[in-house]
Parts: structure tokens; C-alpha cells; sequence
């Protein structure tokens, strides 16, 4: 289990409260929530999606593990079309985390952000720390202390 260095950084100049939590191994964000008992609506994830018009323009979505992201919401919410970008950009954009184990907080490297508002109906949130075995703990004021003023709105399509 190890924090991303991103993170632990953002977390620290945020002045953010957290719990670092260890699971077994899992690939899915309800494998996830399943393996770390906890309520899959309170684990965050993150979408890593690319600008339709503009090439390498990326955008993060976050949303419940409980979801799916609505490529036609998020458009409605930004302004502009996007589709999922590949596990070779996240690679490049979150270099110190595993592939496939992004943390929600886009803004701690860079990108441009976007969060469902369901999310903030928990009492508090859990998300990646960055590999396949570890998770963050925060409260969820905290969390949207941590989304910086992004926007947010309803993307979160059907169930995952």
C-alpha cells in the first residue's frame, strides 16, 4: 500500500485530514469498496476523459463507484464533447500511481475536473491512493476542499 507522492503532497498543502486504509488487491472500483467493506457510493473514482476538439485537453470525472459516467452529461455539464482517454495518457498524466489506480484529484496534477454531486451526500468519501491496494479516507468536506472550486453537476449515468 503506498500513497502517490501527488497526492500526500496535495493532501498536506490542503491541510486535509486523512486515513490511509490497506485491501487486498483489486482491479474494480467495487471489488474495491467490496474487498474494503466499505459502501461502494462513499469510494470516489476517477474518469480520465480527453476533449473530443481538442487533443490532449483532458478532464477528470468524479463520481460514486456506484456509477457509470454519462459521456453526454459530462458534454452538458463542460460545454463540449469528450470520450474516454487511454490507459496510456492516465500512465503519462499520473505517473507515480499504478495504472488503472488514478486518484480522483485531477487538480493535484494538473487537470481540469469535474465532480458528481451525489458524492457530497456522504458523510465521508474513500478513493485510491494511487495503486491497487490502498485507499484514502477524508471527510467530505474535506473531499470538496479538495476539488478546489471545480464544477459539479449530475454525469453520473447508470449503475456500474
Amino acid at each position: 500500500m503506498t500513497l502517490a507522492h501527488t497526492v500526500r503532497m496535495y493532501l498536506d498543502q490542503n491541510q486535509i485530514p486523512y486515513e490511509l486504509l490497506s485491501h487486498r488487491h483489486s482491479r474494480t472500483s467495487l471489488r474495491t469498496a467490496d474487498r474494503a467493506h466499505i459502501e461502494p457510493a462513499r469510494l470516489a473514482k476517477g474518469v480520465l476523459l480527453e476533449d473530443d476538439l481538442e487533443r490532449q485537453h483532458f478532464l477528470m470525472a468524479v463520481l460514486p463507484a456506484t456509477h457509470q459516467v454519462s459521456l453526454a452529461d459530462v458534454a452538458r455539464c463542460v460545454g463540449r464533447p469528450m470520450h474516454l482517454a487511454t490507459e496510456e495518457d492516465a500512465a503519462g498524466l499520473f505517473a507515480d500511481c499504478e495504472t488503472g489506480a488514478i486518484p480522483p484529484v485531477g487538480t493535484a496534477y494538473g487537470v481540469e475536473t469535474i465532480w458528481e454531486d451525489g458524492l457530497a451526500e456522504q458523510p465521508d468519501l474513500y478513493f485510491e491512493a494511487g495503486d491497487h491496494e490502498g485507499l484514502v479516507h477524508v471527510q467530505t468536506p474535506d473531499f470538496i476542499k479538495l476539488m478546489g472550486g471545480c464544477p459539479h453537476g449530475q454525469f453520473g449515468g447508470g449503475r456500474a
